[in-house]
């Protein structure tokens, strides 16, 4: 027969059955990763906005007009990563750079392509490099993602930067393992050690993944080690699939235009860069919103650079 004494006051009773015990517990949420933009051009920090906070793991948490701004919005924040742009007024990125480097990892975004600011910039302790017009989208994403975790990312003109700076060095290489790089083993299978080396004059083909720590500052690039045989998904073989600008049918002229309306140019301007009137800056305008399907310059420089959420699709 069953026992039905009762238990004696006070002891200890057994724990409910739970009957979802053996169900799957439901993911916690992660934490999202916070990103300062910092771009003196409102229409790219909108644009940039835009792209990141629709992505539901990244957080905007501040913009920034000048290497000031951005120092003072991480300094406030604490941010993940910090996208930065070269040139602004005031206080440039360059100068920012290694400040904000103390407090998260930077990417530089910008449209300056030359290999002596891109050297720099790496100088300076930048984890990344991407040059408007070079990467997609979803590449940018990646980058953004990927800069915490150490994982570096550059656009071929930075990555064909970083390479010039590379042979360049001076500084005495370590020596290699005993077998390695010696004439004898050359002469050995019938190589010339006269024969000059063979230095590529392009640029790479496709962005270039570096492993770095993510608030390194290097004294020169030398530290940078290359990540070999590891590539993300969203950095293809080939040249990147950058926005696909042939799809708008612009004119030369027009995709001029187009170009100094996303660096943010006003009219005015474009007329005396372009040594056209105002009235022909305004009627070339015209005809490119047609195109892009846009009825303002920031949802048309949104696409033509590649922020915009539909920038890489054909048209509907």
């Amino acid at each position: 027969m069953p026992d039905h004494t009762p238990h004696p006051t006070g002891a200890p009773q057994p724990p409910p059955h739970d009957p979802f015990a053996d169900l799957p517990q439901p993911a916690r949420p992660t934490r999202r990763l916070r990103v300062v933009v910092a771009d003196d051009n409102p229409v790219v920090r909108a644009g940039l906005t835009a792209l990141l906070s629709g992505r539901a793991d990244i957080e905007v948490v501040a913009e920034a007009a000048d290497g000031r701004q951005a120092v003072e919005a991480a300094h406030q924040h604490r941010p993940d990563v910090v996208l930065l742009d070269v040139r602004m007024p005031g206080v440039d990125g360059i100068s920012a750079l290694p400040y904000l480097v103390r407090i998260a990892p930077v990417v530089m975004l910008t449209y300056s392509r030359e290999s002596e600011i891109v050297q720099e910039a790496l100088r300076r302790g930048a984890g990344g490099y991407l040059v408007h017009g070079e990467f997609t989208a979803d590449q940018l994403v990646e980058a953004v993602r990927g800069i915490k975790e150490g994982r570096a990312h550059f656009t071929p003109t930075a990555a064909g930067a970083l390479l010039a700076q590379l042979r360049q060095d001076r500084a005495p290489a370590p020596p290699l393992p005993e077998g390695l790089g010696q004439s004898s083993s050359a002469t050995a299978y019938g190589l010339s050690t006269s024969t000059q080396s063979y230095i590529p004059t392009q640029q790479p083909a496709s962005p270039v993944h570096f492993n770095t720590a993510p608030h390194s500052s290097p004294e020169n690039l030398s530290q940078v080690q290359p990540h070999v045989g590891q590539s993300s998904s969203g950095w293809t073989s080939g040249r990147p699939a950058a926005p696909d600008r042939s799809r708008f049918q612009l004119s030369t002229r027009e995709a001029e235009i187009m170009d100094l309306i996303a660096s943010g140019m006003n009219n005015q301007q474009i007329a005396a860069t372009c040594f056209i009137s105002e009235k022909t800056v305004k009627n070339h305008i015209n005809r490119i919103f047609a195109k892009l399907h846009s009825t303002s310059r920031s949802e048309a420089a949104a696409k033509w650079i590649g922020t915009a959420p539909d920038a890489h699709r054909g048209r509907g």
